[in-house]
């Protein structure tokens, strides 16, 4: 299909992160954008003030007219987070349109372009945003698609410049659904490579055959950055021709040493052979995302960006929305928002928020995400939360799947060691925080707990 010759283009679940970003680039480029998804949310009012036109109840008369008597000049991007008996969906699938997934637009749209694919079970959304903001704030033109609203720019979209010529695009690569294997990457980086999704793939190994078959795309001419620990799980491309260089704090090539944990800022040692650039400054706290910057300053500099320069851009690097969000920083109270909903993200952010707090009590409430990876990972759930001083749970935010008998938020419980914990409802838990006054408090999850999360603020920082 020539992306040229389209008149429309309509999404299935444009309210997920990634979708709207491409939502936003048809709509910039002048082609009619329309779209379905489950709810509104804050996103969602964004892109219909942008001029898209977006329904929330799936049926046929909710898809515009002119892509119903149009499929020649249509496009359908679809995510697989759909139900499978979605009307729209199978109006589409059933009449001949060209569907394709978020992934496979991306490999077109980017398809003669250079491009730099950041993949990773967790880290992936921190790293791409950050490679895309040190290359832009280094004077770069580069193009980026990201799964988070980076507070830089506020969007999940950086366009190039088309008057400065070929731009390089950042693309955050998401190996749900395999989507990944989509992509061209000229450079790629891969965060790490834990177990998830194995309602998709399976088992843990398939998993990691998925992540090799991403890593054999790299061009023959082109860079694998990789966290050190995710090495030894997938070893090195095929191609010898490709350059590879591992990362990590302490561990790899490139390292990160000398890390001062504060309570606003992360600072350390970059270190990579005979380059040393040091006391750099990060707003963004985090060891996790001290490591996510590893890769991205490594880009920087293979592109040509200066030291300063990026020293500069590291420290100018406002994050992303909900990763490691910090709403209140108060001597008596404090508030920090973050998307994690594996065990080892979990694990991460607990580990340096008490790192900074290390003298305060902290409260973590949790709302797990999807009814198979709750199951799947239940042990890792409940160490993992473990780390924080009291738990919150709320009920598993189901996203595209059913129940499944016998699991449930309780299942954590019993193998949670924190001095005190508990199952909230969440029309119940500002009146449990309210009697608890919590030191240090943590929101933690993919699902709608982002609702949450302005009300706790704004109570909060009323104290």
């Amino acid at each position: 299909m020539n992306l040229k010759n389209l008149h429309s283009v309509h999404f299935l679940g444009i309210g997920g992160i990634g979708m709207s970003a491409l939502a936003r680039w048809f709509n910039h480029v002048g082609i009619k954008v329309s779209g379905y998804d489950r709810t509104p949310s804050p996103l969602t009012d964004a892109l219909v003030a942008e001029g898209m036109e977006i329904v929330f109840e799936d049926t046929l008369e909710n898809i515009p007219s002119r892509i119903r008597y149009d499929k020649v000049h249509t496009l359908v991007i679809w995510t697989p987070a759909m139900p499978k008996d979605s009307i729209q969906l199978n109006f589409f699938q059933n009449n001949g349109y060209s569907i394709k997934k978020r992934a496979a637009v991306l490999g077109m749209i980017t398809a003669d372009l250079p491009t730099i694919a950041v993949a990773g079970t967790h880290g992936k959304t921190t790293t791409s945003s950050m490679v895309a903001h040190l290359l832009k704030s280094g004077g770069k033109n580069i193009a980026a698609f990201l799964g988070g609203l980076t507070q830089n720019y506020n969007s999940n979209l950086i366009l190039h410049d088309e008057e400065s010529g070929d731009a390089t695009v950042v693309v955050e690569a998401d190996e749900f659904d395999r989507s990944f294997l989509h992509l061209h990457p000229n450079v790629a980086v891969v965060t790490s490579a834990d177990p998830d999704h194995l309602d998709i793939y399976g088992d843990d190994a398939q998993m990691m055959d998925g992540f090799r078959a991403f890593i054999d795309l790299i061009a023959a001419d082109g860079s694998l950055y990789i966290h050190a620990k995710a090495f030894q799980k997938l070893g090195a491309p095929k191609s010898k021709t490709v350059t590879v260089k591992q990362y990590g704090i302490n561990i790899g090539e490139i390292q990160a040493k000398n890390i001062v944990a504060g309570a606003a800022a992360f600072t350390f040692d970059y270190v990579s052979g005979d380059t040393e650039i040091k006391g750099l400054e990060m707003f963004m706290p985090g060891f996790h995302n001290v490591e996510n910057a590893l890769p991205a300053i490594t880009v920087a500099l293979d592109y040509g960006i200066e030291q300063e320069a990026v020293r500069e851009g590291l420290a100018s690097y406002k994050g992303v929305k909900r990763r490691f969000e910090i709403w209140v920083q108060e001597k008596d109270r404090v508030f920090i928002d973050d998307y994690a909903h594996h065990p080892e993200e979990i694990r991460a952010f607990l580990s340096s928020v008490k790192a900074m707090y290390p003298d305060k009590k902290l409260t973590a409430i949790f709302q797990p995400h999807l009814f198979t990876r709750t199951r799947d990972f239940a042990a890792g759930f409940s160490e993992s939360l473990s780390i924080a001083d009291e738990v919150v749970l709320l009920e598993i935010y189901p996203a595209r799947e059913l129940p499944i008998e016998g699991v449930n938020a309780t299942m954590l419980l019993d193998g949670i060691t924190s001095a005190k914990k508990s199952l909230q409802s969440k029309e119940g838990l500002m009146d449990y925080l309210k009697a608890a006054k919590p030191e240090v408090l943590v929101t933690i999850g993919a699902g709608d707990i982002d609702r949450l999360v302005l009300p706790i603020a704004l109570w909060m920082k009323s104290l």
